[in-house]
């Protein structure tokens, strides 16, 4: 296994619960740091790779995947992740590259650990098995209030909303929680945005931070 101090390049991960402007802030970052001459990758969990995307269908998706229990859902997003990690993630890291991922492992803490109430002993070893050296160098937390996520996904939803977007406000409340309480435990590695500000606001305070970090 690649040892991480051959990583010359820099992972930032944008986590958050639906609706909290990951995406958007991602693809502005890209644009603002390739006009400056970095090398940027960027990608999504769970997909970023064919066997990755074929996951996030089954996941999100798929009329099949509506009974998926917790522990195969937490194991899904752990095998998409480990294929994105080996196949896209460690080769432009050790390329140099600046890699934007929109969610990483700690949805996968988040999600099925906080929200599905999946002991966070098997979580955080299925999450290490799959990551193997890769540690985002900075995670950004998008935070907004629970009624303010689902106040847009339903804005923004065109077709039927997927798994996720329709679980309800205790669920929601739950992914939050999960969030900030990592953000309070880990400060260095963390960094909440306040997801209720412009989009002009966070794109500033987002970028601002990244160049400090390179």
């Amino acid at each position: 296994m690649t040892d991480a101090e051959t990583l010359t390049g820099k992972l930032f991960t944008f986590e958050g619960s639906e609706g909290s402007g990951k995406s958007t802030q991602i693809d502005l970052l890209a644009e603002e740091l390739t006009g400056m001459g970095h090398e940027v990758v960027v990608t999504r969990e769970p997909g970023g790779t064919v066997i990755g995307e074929e996951i996030r269908h089954l996941l999100i998706h798929s009329s099949s995947g509506q009974n998926m229990t917790p522990e195969t859902e937490l194991l899904l997003f752990a095998a998409a992740r480990a294929q994105l990690v080996r196949e896209l993630i460690l080769p432009e890291l050790q390329k140099g590259s600046i890699v934007l991922c929109d969610r990483f492992l700690d949805s996968t803490t988040v999600y099925q650990g906080a929200a599905r109430s999946i002991s966070s002993d098997p979580v955080a070893y299925i999450n290490q098995f799959a990551v193997g050296p890769v540690t985002p160098h900075l995670t950004f937390i998008l935070d907004v209030p629970a009624e303010e996520s689902i106040r847009r996904v339903k804005r923004r939803v065109t077709d039927l909303p997927d798994r996720m977007e329709q679980e309800n406000i205790d669920f929601y409340n739950k992914v939050r929680e999960g969030y900030l309480l990592l953000a309070r435990s880990l400060p260095e590695r963390y960094y909440v945005v306040d997801g209720t500000l412009s989009l002009e606001e966070n794109r500033e305070d987002i970028l601002k931070t990244v160049l400090d970090n390179l």
